[in-house]
């Protein structure tokens, strides 16, 4: 057989899972969060056109006309590109208006909402299962014979698996004699593990062998991403995530997590673009205003940043600390921490990205003094290392252009802050003095003032200002200010640390215009 054979006939073994991303509707649901519709807009354009999602949940049908109108801007959008029938709106069973409202939005597919549990029947609706069939049976109708296409949700499916199977069973043998494209299982409470999963979806797909069964999984337990899992190797042929694994209480799988590990521990396709989740994520965390942690797998700022130093070893040595999560599959890269754990290793690393090159004395010397750095907790930057091999060395491998000579600032209760600074640029020194909303602001803005006045330039302006006093500190703690600023198209942080917060945000200031000077303005031979 044929190498292109060989190719064909593999993949056509690997499972196709499709995956629904339900950020804007179930992830809307998270605490705190509520998007824009122009921001939704701009989502559901990124998950469709670039990360190229199979199918995205957009909202809840009659919440509000703010919401309406998301829906079909998105609706008219996704007609544009052709891929209208990748938009889904939840709807209810309330004798036609949830069909109403999602039509006049322009879209086609409803995910009507159901109850998957006796419980949930009896108790919430106050209906027999008769009725409640009866119920939805006509919703469907009306649905189809609008022009809709109908998923069906089967709410507290778990807990209905778990105590009410009988009227599990009864509602699908009255739904499977309906036009309904997907039954989604949801485990609405988040009880389940993956032993349970296993059991409860295998029973549906026996019992309902033609049938195309989606999986929605809930965190509460951290199980989100593994019964997913469990639930793809029992027979479900579609998943539900949410961005940054957004979502109401602990939130839902995470859309990063589940795709690499659909592809990597169950061999299966999707249309997942991998190198355009961190570009998602990031958005869907300006916009939701919740932070992404710096450890979450795939898209945390640290997830691709080996700290021991023997790590860096092994890796200088045939990869022996990678894994199949290189960084460069989701366009990103590998970086080694500076610190007091990084080793003669980590530091070659990044000297090694920087064109620096040591002597093994030299190299030791360095790794000492970022040690005694980490030891004070401090967070070392590869921006930091050029100025520590500079101070370790003595020897002017990066030359401090820009130098803080002297500065006053002052606050007084009704008064703004002031500010008045003298700086070395390249041997010249200038002064300046300015007010602002707080003392570093005004400090900032003499300097923007120099730069402008007497150097016709700007400098870059600060993205992100972010002060924390390092575990295990005292009343008379260092305080760390990181401070993130644009470079035109990129960004760079820059840390500093003292006592003064103040002093600690000048510090990381000069380091950045150090680095802004070299790069932008380098000095003539």
């Amino acid at each position: 057989m044929g190498t292109a054979e060989q190719i064909i006939n593999t993949q056509l073994q690997q499972p196709y899972i499709e995956i629904m991303d339900c950020t804007l509707r179930d992830g809307e649901q998270t605490s705190g969060v509520s998007f824009l519709p122009h921001e939704k807009l701009m989502i559901a354009r990124k998950l469709l056109s670039e990360v190229n999602i199979d199918r995205i949940e957009v909202a809840s049908a009659r919440v509000s006309d703010g919401e309406k109108n998301a829906v079909s801007m998105i609706c008219r959008y996704a007609q544009t590109i052709g891929k209208l029938d990748r938009v889904e709106v939840l709807g209810f069973v309330d004798d036609g208006l949830s069909i109403q409202w999602i039509r006049d939005c322009g879209a086609k597919v409803v995910n009507l909402l159901v109850k998957g549990s006796l419980k949930h029947c009896q108790q919430q609706l106050g209906k027999l299962p008769e009725e409640h069939i009866a119920d939805v049976i006509r919703c469907v109708e009306m649905a189809v014979s609008s022009g809709l296409q109908v998923n069906v949700y089967l709410e507290d499916w778990s807990s209905g698996m778990r105590d009410s199977a009988e009227y599990v069973y009864q509602l699908m043998d009255a739904l499977c004699q309906q036009q309904i494209s997907r039954f989604m299982l949801p485990d609405t409470l988040g009880i389940m593990h993956p032993l349970q999963c296993v059991e409860y979806i295998r029973k549906m797909v026996r019992r309902y062998p033609d049938k195309h069964f989606d999986f929605h999984a809930h965190n509460d337990y951290d199980l989100a991403v593994s019964n997913s899992l469990a639930a793809v190797l029992s027979g479900c042929r579609g998943l539900h995530t949410t961005v940054n694994g957004l979502g109401e209480r602990c939130g839902n799988a995470p859309l990063a997590s589940v795709q690499v590990i659909l592809k990597d521990h169950y061999n299966a396709r999707t249309g997942i673009n991998e190198d355009k989740l961190l570009d998602i994520s990031r958005l869907v965390e300006g916009y939701s205003g919740i932070a992404i942690a710096p450890n979450m797998p795939i898209v945390g700022e640290n997830v691709f940043t080996q700290v021991a130093g023997v790590h860096a070893d092994g890796d200088s040595k045939n990869k022996l600390y990678y894994n199949e999560l290189v960084p460069e599959r989701f366009g990103r890269k590998r970086e080694y921490a500076l610190g007091k754990n990084s080793g003669r290793a980590n530091i070659a690393k990044n000297l090694e990205e920087l064109g620096l090159e040591l002597t093994p004395e030299q190299t030791r010397k360095v790794t000492a003094r970022i040690t005694e750095l980490g030891d004070k907790k401090e967070l070392v930057t590869q921006e930091d290392l050029p100025y520590i091999v500079s101070d370790v060395l003595k020897h002017g491998i990066s030359e401090e252009r820009v130098r803080l000579i002297s500065y006053l600032v002052s606050t007084s209760y009704g008064l703004k802050p002031g500010a008045n600074i003298k700086v070395e640029i390249d041997g010249k020194q200038y002064e300046a003095g300015a007010m602002g909303d707080g003392q570093y602001d005004a400090f900032v803005k003499a300097l923007r003032y120099i730069y402008k006045k007497y150097l016709g330039r700007t400098f870059p302006m600060l993205a992100n200002y972010a002060v924390s006093i390092p575990p295990g500190g005292r009343t008379d703690a260092l305080v760390q200010t990181i401070i993130t600023w644009q470079f035109e198209d990129r960004l760079v942080k820059t840390r500093g640390l003292d006592a003064d917060q103040t002093e600690a945000a000048i510090k990381a200031t000069f380091k950045m215009l150090n680095i802004f000077e070299d790069e932008t303005n380098p000095k003539k031979p």
